[in-house]
């Protein structure tokens, strides 16, 4: 079975290897990775990477939303097109697989075998870690928000994995679109359940890339890691959207992911073959992740005597860690005092 995963990176260098290595772990066998204006060494250590399924590309985005002009090339490349299965994601989701086997295929038989399966995000929070610390990402941070509410919502982003015979339109970034007039494609949430229909349809322009989460994800979790440690999460503030133009990571993204009052450790049952396999591969390309986790550092040390990013820093760290409006929801639900 051929997986492909596609996604877009700028300045990922440090998290590149166990993104890559996680995904090989999973069943992923290639990787079409777009990038963007690198300046930590991502793109040289991209292209030393052929010998793991790496197919490293220029994004082609003319305009601002570089991650659809990406999908868009994509939908044409021979990795895509060769493909059995279609992976979205960025270079910090981790798609968490819980049945047994906790790999793509048994995913794919939990929920049937059908044309789509659509697993929900579980925002993973900072910590407390101040620090950029280069170790496996997924055992650096353990806790995230109740997995069934985000903020003010109880319906949560997500991410999905397209099988070859899908009536596609085209790909977007958490979801495919059908074709209009074909037949309706069988689509699964993380629990093998029918997602929502009017996801399905896309009839509601608020339910385009989320659905309610609870009781979707028995088969899997989209494990995010949007913020990581306070260092990674000012180069990122700093590098800007790798995804689109404009969008700025402030207090706010930090807020409303930053909610550790759950603690979820099931990722860690891949960390003994993840360790694995990055001694492996940096027997490879050791020198060139270095370079990428010394350029991270050397930008964070920057950042550090910079008074706005200092400011911002400082800000952060007061920050109160319920995201907005979830307490709010919570106690509506009955699930806090």
């Amino acid at each position: 079975m051929r997986v492909t995963a596609i996604t877009c990176v700028k300045n990922e260098g440090p998290f590149v290897l166990e993104w890559i290595a996680f995904n090989r772990l999973i069943g992923v066998t290639d990787f079409l990775i777009y990038s963007n204006d690198c300046s930590d060494g991502t793109d040289a250590l991209l292209d030393a990477l052929g010998a793991y399924g790496v197919v490293h590309l220029p994004n082609p985005a003319q305009g601002r939303n570089y991650q659809m002009e990406a999908l868009k090339a994509a939908a044409r490349h021979p990795l895509v097109t060769g493909a059995d299965w279609v992976w979205v994601a960025d270079v910090d989701e981790f798609l968490n697989i819980h049945v047994p086997g906790h790999d793509i295929a048994a995913l794919i038989a939990a929920c049937g075998d059908p044309q789509a399966i659509t697993v929900p995000f579980q925002f993973f929070a900072n910590c407390g870690v101040m620090q950029f610390e280069d170790a496996p990402v997924i055992a650096q941070f353990p806790r995230s928000h109740n997995p069934d509410l985000w903020c003010a919502d109880t319906a949560i982003e997500v991410k999905t994995l397209v099988r070859k015979d899908f009536p596609l339109h085209y790909y977007g970034a958490h979801r495919p679109f059908a074709r209009k007039g074909a037949p309706q494609p069988t689509w699964t949430d993380g629990s093998g359940r029918a997602v929502p229909g009017k996801f399905l349809t896309a009839a509601n322009p608020r339910r385009l890339r989320r659905f309610p989460a609870a009781g979707a994800r028995r088969f899997a979790t989209l494990n995010h890691y949007a913020l990581r440690s306070l260092d990674s999460y000012l180069v990122k503030n700093d590098r800007g959207d790798v995804n689109r133009g404009g969008r700025a990571f402030d207090d706010s993204y930090w807020r409303e992911r930053n909610d550790p009052a759950w603690e979820d450790l099931s990722i860690r049952r891949y960390l003994p073959a993840l360790t694995e396999a990055l001694d492996e591969m940096k027997t490879h390309v050791g020198a060139l992740h270095d370079a990428c986790v010394a350029a991270h550092r050397a930008r964070a040390a920057e950042l550090a005597q910079d008074p706005h990013y200092a400011a911002l820093r400082k800000h952060l760290q007061g920050l109160p860690t319920f995201p907005p409006g979830e307490l709010e929801l919570a106690r509506e639900l009955g699930l806090a005092p």
